[in-house]
């Protein structure tokens, strides 16, 4: 399928998806985009006294530089997503336990969800980003229900151990702003960003 609303955002090519993430590939297919894919090597751990907002502002920037450096020309699409629960950030767990351990502190309670998203023009450098913030409320969950939902895999490598997406959608009772930023990338946010880079086709 082919989306001349995002084609018309995306004039230099290739685009170059700089994450290995299968959830940003299906939201970007389904946007109808014709693009590559790139991981880029770049550490994430955080730095001290750094917010989640700078955390992932850095990182989407990391990441897309880490990318550009290996092209001359084409578009960088780069991403990173944190679960923030009262100011402490849930990355991947690390086993089983630990996804139980997150998933009952999450339980019954808001947390937010912040994807910053930056893209980086080849040719000549030019970059712009933005960061997306989501609030998620996630019912309470027996413990069964915590310790089948873990036994099945899929929290294993996700932030904040759910994927709203798949089977996390079950745990997941209010969302309050972009449900795709919770996914992991913000379409709109992402639109407004090419916007920024001044990849829009002006057309009378």
């Amino acid at each position: 399928m082919n989306c001349a609303l995002m084609d018309s955002l995306v004039t230099e090519s290739p685009l170059i998806l700089g994450s290995g993430s299968p959830r940003r590939k299906r939201i970007l297919a389904g946007l109808g985009l014709e693009f590559v894919i790139d991981v880029p090597d770049a550490d994430e751990t955080a730095l001290d006294d750094e917010t989640p907002v700078e955390h992932v502002r850095r990182l989407a920037w990391l990441k897309a530089a880490t990318v550009a450096g290996r092209y001359d020309e084409g578009t960088i699409i780069a991403a990173d997503t944190i679960v923030v629960l009262d100011g402490e950030l849930l990355g991947k767990p690390r086993d089983p336990e630990h996804a139980i351990e997150m998933l009952t502190m999450l339980r019954g309670r808001w947390h937010e969800v912040y994807t910053g998203v930056a893209a980086m023009r080849c040719s000549d450098g030019a970059s712009a980003g933005g960061v997306e913030g989501t609030d998620v409320f996630i019912r309470f969950l027996e413990e069964g229900e915590i310790a089948a939902y873990v036994a099945g895999g899929e929290p294993l490598d996700k932030a904040g151990a759910y994927a709203i997406q798949d089977c996390g959608a079950a745990l997941v009772e209010q969302v309050r702003g972009c449900f795709y930023n919770v996914v992991g990338l913000p379409v709109v946010r992402l639109c407004d960003v090419l916007k920024q880079l001044d990849c829009l086709n002006h057309t009378s």
